[in-house]
């Protein structure tokens, strides 16, 4: 099993940049997920195109923009319970469907989203 850092290269950034479309296409027909971003979308989906570009391995340019990720502190601003969380889950795993990845590839991003979505949790 790779690390985490190391799917960059094996991903691509036309499939990151696919799977931050796809996501933020589904995110727009889910009132749930769609009011925790008022502002534009198109802004969104290239931040977390961005982010996960970083995360996986590749350029530094998220934290060149943004500062470090801190994800708990920059989502500490909304609830998220465990239902919200699974939208986000609900969500990224369609966007995840409508994009070629090698079954390894998709199952250690699965992970990641796993325990990055639990950690998210602030509310009961």
């Amino acid at each position: 099993m790779n690390s985490l850092g190391s799917l960059h290269p094996r991903i691509g950034e036309a499939s990151l940049q696919e799977l931050a479309k796809n996501f933020y296409e589904e995110v727009r027909k889910i009132p749930e997920l769609r009011s925790l971003n008022s502002e534009d979308l198109e802004a969104a989906e290239r931040r977390i195109y961005l982010f996960l570009v970083q995360v996986l391995g590749g350029p530094q340019t998220y934290s060149e923009e943004r500062g470090h990720p801190r994800l708990r502190m920059r989502h500490m601003q909304w609830e998220i319970d465990a239902k919200l969380r699974s939208y986000w889950m609900n969500t990224m795993l369609n966007a995840l469907d409508k994009v070629a990845l090698e079954q390894e590839v998709r199952e250690e991003l699965l992970n990641y989203f796993t325990q990055v979505t639990h950690a998210m949790i602030n509310h009961d």
